[in-house]
C-alpha cells in the first residue's frame, strides 16, 4: 500500500493511493494505524488528489534518529573513517515541513544544504530487538536531511546544524514493507538540485542496513509507532564539492527514491 496522510476542509485524515485519487479509510488514527491495522480500517469514499493537501506521513513523529555516515563514499568526502558503530543524533519536529512546504533558508546563513535519504518509520513498539527486525516497520518515504553547514561544524555535536526550522522533510507517501524488497534495499537513491543530479547512490550501499539499524538503535531506546529512522545520505553532499553548492531561494530540490516516491520542494526565506 501508499498510504498517506492529507488535510481536507480543515481535518486530517488518512487514506490509502488509488489508480483515481485516494481511498479514504475514516477510522484510521494515523498512517502508522493504517499500515499496520489495515484490516481494521474499512474503506470509505473515494476522493482527488487536488482536492486534498498532502501532508507528510507522520506530521510530528516523537522521536526522527538520524544516521550519520552510513555511506562509504559520503564518510570518505567528508573525511571521517568508516564508523564500527553507527553514528546517531536527532532531529526535532519543527526542523520539518510537509511534501509539498517550502525549505526555509535562514537569515544567519547561507549554508544550506541537502542530504537524501531513505526513512524508515516504525510500527510497533521495539525494544532490545534482536530477530526479525524488519517486522517493526510501518513503512518507507524519502527524507531530506537539510543541514545548515557551518553550524553544524561548529561544535563536535551535529544537533544545531541539523535541527533549524524547517530545513527538512518528508515525501507523501508511506510505501509498506510488502511494496519492496526486504529492508527496502537495493533500490536507487538520487538528489537533483535545479534538475541536476547532486546525488546518485543505491540503498544496498548502506553501511549499517534497516534491520542492523533496529537492533542497534532499540537497545539503546525504545523505538515507539511513529518513530523514524533517517538511515543517512550518500555522497555527493554540497559541501563536499569543488566548488561547494549551497541551496538558494528559489531553488528546487528534489529527492527520489526507486519504487517509493518523490519529494520536491522549494527553497524559500524566512520572512
Amino acid at each position: 500500500m501508499r498510504i498517506v496522510t492529507f488535510s481536507l476542509n480543515g481535518s486530517i485524515q488518512h487514506g490509502v493511493r488509488t489508480e483515481r485519487g485516494i481511498r479514504v479509510h475514516p477510522t484510521a488514527t494515523s498512517a502508522v494505524d493504517l499500515a499496520v491495522n489495515a484490516a481494521d480500517h474499512p474503506a470509505g469514499e473515494e476522493i482527488a488528489v487536488a482536492d486534498v493537501t498532502l501532508l507528510a506521513p507522520v506530521p510530528r513523529p516523537g522521536k526522527v534518529i538520524c544516521i550519520g555516515l552510513n555511506y562509504r563514499a559520503h564518510a570518505a568526502e567528508g573525511g571521517f573513517e568508516v564508523p564500527d558503530y553507527p553514528s546517531v543524533f536527532l532531529r526535532g519536529p519543527t526542523s520539518l515541513g510537509g511534501p509539498d512546504a517550502a525549505i526555509i533558508l535562514p537569515a544567519c546563513s547561507d549554508k544550506l544544504d541537502f542530504e537524501a535519504e531513505l526513512a524508515v518509520v516504525i510500527g510497533k513498539t521495539a525494544t532490545n530487538v534482536r530477530e526479525n527486525a524488519l517486522d517493526y516497520v510501518a513503512g518507507y518515504c524519502c527524507f531530506n536531511d537539510g543541514t545548515i553547514r557551518d553550524y553544524q561544524r561548529k561544535t563536535t555535536q551535529w544537533t544545531s546544524g541539523k535541527n533549524f526550522d524547517q530545513t527538512g522533510g518528508f515525501s507523501a507517501d508511506l510505501v509498506t514493507p510488502d511494496e519492496l524488497p526486504a529492508g527496502a534495499s537495493g533500490l536507487r537513491i538520487q538528489s537533483r538540485l535545479n534538475g541536476e543530479i547532486m546525488q546518485d547512490s543505491n540503498t544496498g550501499d548502506l553501511i549499517f542496513d534497516v534491520a542492523a539499524l533496529i537492533v542497534t538503535l532499540s537497545e539503546a531506546m525504545t523505538l515507539e509507532p511513529g518513530d523514524v529512522i533517517a538511515t543517512g545520505t550518500p555522497s555527493g553532499v554540497g559541501y563536499a564539492r569543488k566548488p561547494p553548492v549551497f541551496m538558494r531561494e528559489g531553488d528546487v530540490l528534489e529527492v527520489e527514491i526507486e519504487r517509493i516516491g518523490l519529494l520536491s520542494n522549494t527553497v524559500g526565506r524566512r520572512a
